[in-house]
């Protein structure tokens, strides 16, 4: 990507002045006798070169409520094995419970019409009256409490309520297979258990009553079982007591306990579908401190804000949008499909609530558009200003779409992290331009870089994303594995001492990064190394196909590529569509990248959290066996793959 990627959005001089990304740059030249010229390059460059003052200046300039101490970080050359902050006390509820007025804190919205709204001295109360239940039941520090939950209030209540504890917070959405559950809360062995009777979806109604039976009586160290009557179903969940039953309202003030900087906060799931989910514990302070610098900096988020992210509890952009309470904005809690009763949903909830960060994934960007959707024409969205969007790469084009149909005076943020760092590398800046196809720069204080094979940097060339120095948010470590091993081979295995995140990715001149897909399902034919997004960018722009899957097939001893396509009601697929698909891919990307077969599918495997499973799709391919296929929210759409004859004749 050597030429000049075009601009899509630039801010004003005036938005860039009232921005917290500025005034930081600005106190830190003050702090530190630096000068940037309101240059992030330059700020960013300084954030990593002198990483301790500025991750200790943050805790400063954010007030981060706690002891910091004299010692910022410990180890500083080890990865794994640096320790920031070794002597700090804080307590992360705390922090993002600073607020407790009458200013909105939680609006939430149910598929079925529901909505529901507290203040922050609500928030404040309700967390109370919960954290004293808790204690009551015996929960301490470093106990887990375990959640099945939609994304409503009692899900955020019931977090602050155990992180108040210091208790270690761990979820998941209740359309998880028993399997899944268990394969998760099974291996960190709650002592309370939170869930519904039940959650809606698409217009129906979902009685989880024998799932939640089954897990409880499967998870022997949980004693508690506290049931939130989301659906309101006359349920037959045995042994559980009513949320509101399980209030103790009468306690009316939290006790915040202390708790190391490195002391465990959340527990994590992997995907869990190339083996058993590896358990990811997040620590305390590093999650509060990069969320504080992602909304209040990245995102220029502020207590006049409304923060939106369509998320599940058991996907990280929940952890994510919660941290939102610490800089007292008002979250807006949605649960349900998207698209229920039409593809209004989503727009009619930014307009109804003034949203003014809309968070969402790429998959229903992609969605909007297939479905012919123009918002920009059907709602005021007057209050919006900015996007975010992760889960999957958004191809240039789902850029186009946004500033033509959806509005052209909005800052779009493409960002991308993963639950392994419980955050971004790569994110929004409120003071940049947004160029198409790019998210907009690398994250403050992280040394990110892209290595070809021979383990060297390189900008405008196609390669691995790395991190080559230590972060606050990287994992404190992984449940069940005493020596570090699981976590050492998770991400320190390819480069030493260098974190190597599993994307492949390119850095631009423009400052900017572009994704092409997970590293592990990067396709080889011939030996060329192509991205699955660089694929699925050309098959969008074919209207009769809704979503594409592509992977590498073994073949002759090479490696062929093999697209399936899920095509729009009505359509089948022949050779005059094969050779539209061919042809648009030839003609915008290279003849490496033609797949050898296309073929149709009706469904498309995802995890839970929406994600496509390329490397599922290729182990049903070759015959190989699919392991957690509770992980996935369709596993049956697996079968549309195994033994079909035209990949093996």
């Amino acid at each position: 990507m050597t030429q000049q990627a075009k601009v899509l959005w630039k801010p004003s001089q005036g938005q860039i002045e009232a921005t917290r990304m500025i005034d930081f740059m600005r106190a830190v030249e003050s702090e530190f006798q630096q000068a940037f010229d309101d240059d992030y390059a330059q700020l960013h460059a300084w954030s990593v070169k002198e990483k301790e003052s500025f991750w200790s200046y943050l805790w400063d300039y954010f007030k981060v409520i706690g002891h910091k101490g004299n010692t910022v970080l410990a180890d500083p050359e080890k990865m794994p094995g640096a320790t920031w902050f070794p002597e700090a006390q804080l307590n992360f509820a705390e922090n993002l419970l600073r607020y407790r007025d009458a200013h909105s804190a939680l609006v939430f919205h149910g598929e079925d019409g529901t909505r529901r709204e507290l203040n922050y001295a609500e928030l404040y109360e309700l967390t109370a009256a919960l954290a004293a239940r808790l204690k009551d039941k015996g929960v301490k520090p470093g106990d887990r409490v375990a959640a099945m939950l939609p994304n409503c209030i009692e899900a955020i209540i019931g977090m602050l309520a155990t992180a108040s504890i210091g208790a270690v917070w761990s979820s998941c959405s209740p359309d998880f297979g028993v399997q899944g559950v268990l394969d998760r809360f099974g291996q960190i062995e709650p002592k309370v258990l939170i869930t519904v009777d039940g959650y809606f979806y698409n217009g129906k109604t979902i009685d989880i009553s024998d799932k939640v039976n089954t897990i409880f009586d499967a998870l022997p160290t949980a004693t508690q079982l506290i049931v939130a009557p989301f659906a309101k179903l006359q349920h037959s969940i045995r042994g559980a007591v009513h949320w509101n039953d399980f209030l103790d309202m009468s306690a009316t003030t939290l006790t915040f306990t202390p708790r190391r900087f490195n002391d465990p906060l959340y527990i994590m799931f992997s995907s869990g579908t190339t083996g058993v989910p590896k358990c990811i514990v997040h620590g305390v302070g590093g999650t509060l401190l990069q969320h504080l610098k992602e909304h209040a900096l990245h995102t220029d988020l502020s207590r006049q804000d409304s923060l939106f992210y369509f998320t599940t509890c058991g996907w990280m952009m929940w952890n994510w949008l919660v941290s939102g309470l610490a800089v007292g904005a008002r979250l807006v809690l949605f649960d349900g499909s998207p698209f229920y009763p039409n593809e209004n949903a989503m727009p009619d909830l930014i307009d109804n609530e003034g949203i003014t960060v809309f968070g969402t994934s790429a998959k229903y960007i992609s969605a909007l558009e297939k479905a012919g959707a123009k918002p920009r024409q059907s709602h005021h969205l007057s209050s919006l200003r900015t996007i975010l969007t992760t889960g999957s790469v958004l191809p240039p084009e789902s850029f186009d779409y946004i500033y033509e149909h959806i509005k052209s005076d909005l800052c779009l943020s493409s960002i991308s992290g993963g639950t392994d760092i419980i955050s971004c590398f790569a994110l929004g800046n409120p003071i940049l331009p947004v160029y198409r196809g790019q998210l907009q720069c690398r994250g403050l204080g992280l040394a990110v870089n892209v290595f070809n094979d021979a383990g060297q940097p390189v900008v405008d060339e196609k390669g691995e994303l790395v991190c080559e120095a230590p972060f606050p948010s990287m994992p404190i470590g992984f449940w069940n594995d005493e020596n570090g091993s699981k976590y050492h081979a998770a991400y320190f295995e390819r480069f030493s001492n260098i974190w190597a995140h599993g994307d492949y990715a390119e850095l631009t001149h423009e400052g900017g990064v572009v994704i092409y897909g997970r590293s592990d399902a990067v396709l080889n034919p011939g030996g060329v190394r192509i991205g699955t997004a660089e694929i699925y960018r050309q098959v969008e722009k074919v209207y009769a196909v809704l979503e594409s899957v592509a992977i590498g097939q073994q073949w002759q001893d090479d490696e062929r590529v093999v697209l399936f396509v899920r095509l729009r009601d009505g359509v089948t697929l022949d050779d005059t569509l094969r050779n539209e698909i061919k042809q648009v891919i030839r003609a915008n990307a290279t003849p490496r990248h033609v797949p050898a077969v296309i073929l149709q599918v009706t469904d498309i495997p995802r995890t839970i959290s929406g994600k496509i499973v390329e490397l599922a799709v290729r182990q049903v391919v070759h015959g190989q066996v699919v392991k957690n296929t509770d992980a996935l929210a369709n596993p049956e759409a697996l079968e549309l793959f195994r033994n079909r004859p035209e990949l093996h004749g």
